[in-house]
């Protein structure tokens, strides 16, 4: 007899995804394409757009339009009604008041490191509603030993309870080697140099500043010509002033899905010198897509990056332009070698592997 499973699918309908939303998505299509008994039902609070999750006869949508606290009211409403054998929820947050086992994603606590990258409000409120949630449920799944230990730490969790499960990248990136199509790309947002590219949100947290300063520097002491292409929205507390006197620097907002494999493919190098990162898709992506990376030897980072990467520090704005230098600098050889290495760190990071170990960790759940 199979499991009655909830799960709230209220992120992946969201227009323009992020990494906890691409995260929700990914994992419930695997999840589905397993071959269990179960039963899943799936919450949302808009109507998924056709096509958006596989056609099995294995889940049930239940969609409940509500505008404010969809979550505690709504969610936890149908929760009551239908009692599920597990709910699970995939990004943090656990209704209030409900009844049953449940398994929570906690993917990073980076407002607890960066409180002044959130707005008041919305930092008491995840630090309320992780910390509650990380108590309430019967098992907390965690994207990297770093947040598992942050857990542990700060909110006094069992160890026991924490489990670290991996997330993987978006398996539908291949490597864009069409020049043509590249070239394109590039015309599309601007891009006329040779470049390095990053991509996420554009805020204090994602060490944009120092970045943009490191560059600066690289420019000054290198005769290269290479261009800095920030990819993402402007998020909270991003300065202008960050920009001041900055050459070469290209913000290309938000960039579609469609777009996103050859800027990767076409870039010198992937740079992310993140101050924190509780898993950090962009570093997987980018080795996905046969480009050498350089990144912050911080948190989650060195899980990921393996000996794969460029480390560098991200306090250090001089340790940055060094490791743009070395990435600009990369002989064919070191370079192939590089990808080479990315290509078989991927091997640890397999969205099956995910689905497969999240199930398990539901079945427990179910049965503690």
């Amino acid at each position: 007899m199979g499991l009655q499973i909830a799960i709230d699918a209220s992120r992946i309908t969201v227009s323009q995804r992020t990494g906890t939303e691409n995260y929700a998505l990914q994992l419930i299509r695997h999840l589905l394409r397993l071959n269990t008994q179960h039963h899943f039902h799936l919450y949302f609070r808009d109507q998924p757009a056709a096509g958006l999750l596989p056609l099995h006869h294995n889940w049930t949508p239940h969609v409940i339009p509500w505008p404010r606290m969809w979550t505690h009211l709504r969610f936890a409403s149908a929760l009551w009604l239908q009692r599920p054998d597990v709910i699970f929820v995939p990004a943090h947050t656990l209704p209030r008041f409900f009844v049953g086992r449940a398994v929570v994603t906690i993917h990073d606590l980076g407002y607890l490191y960066f409180p002044e990258a959130h707005p008041p409000r919305e930092r008491q409120y995840l630090d309320w509603s992780t910390r509650y949630s990380a108590k309430r449920a019967t098992r907390v799944l965690a994207d990297s030993e770093a947040t598992r230990q942050d857990l542990i730490e700060h909110y006094h969790i069992p160890p026991d309870k924490i489990h670290v499960v991996y997330p993987s990248y978006d398996d539908r990136l291949q490597p864009v080697t069409d020049s043509t199509r590249i070239a394109a790309v590039r015309a599309k947002y601007g891009i006329e140099k040779d470049y390095f590219f990053f991509l996420g949100t554009l805020q204090p947290r994602k060490n944009i500043e120092r970045l943009i300063r490191a560059f600066q520097l690289f420019r000054a002491e290198s005769k290269l010509e290479v261009a800095l292409v920030l990819g993402g929205k402007k998020g909270w507390l991003f300065d202008e002033t960050w920009l001041n006197g900055a050459e070469d620097v290209q913000l290309i907002g938000y960039v579609a899905d469609v777009d996103i494999a050859a800027l990767y493919s076409g870039a010198v190098g992937f740079v992310f010198p993140s101050l924190y990162e509780g898993f950090g898709f962009p570093i997987l992506e980018a080795m996905r897509c046969q480009v050498p990376v350089l990144c912050s030897h911080i948190s989650s980072l060195p899980e990921l990056g393996g000996d794969a990467v460029l480390y560098v520090d991200p306090m250090r704005t001089e340790n940055i332009a060094e490791g743009l230098e070395k990435l600009a600098l990369l002989s064919s050889v070191e370079r192939q070698a590089m990808i080479e290495r990315g290509l078989q760190q991927l091997q640890k990071f397999k969205w099956e592997q995910t689905a497969l170990q999240t199930l398990k960790h539901l079945e427990g759940a179910a049965n503690d």
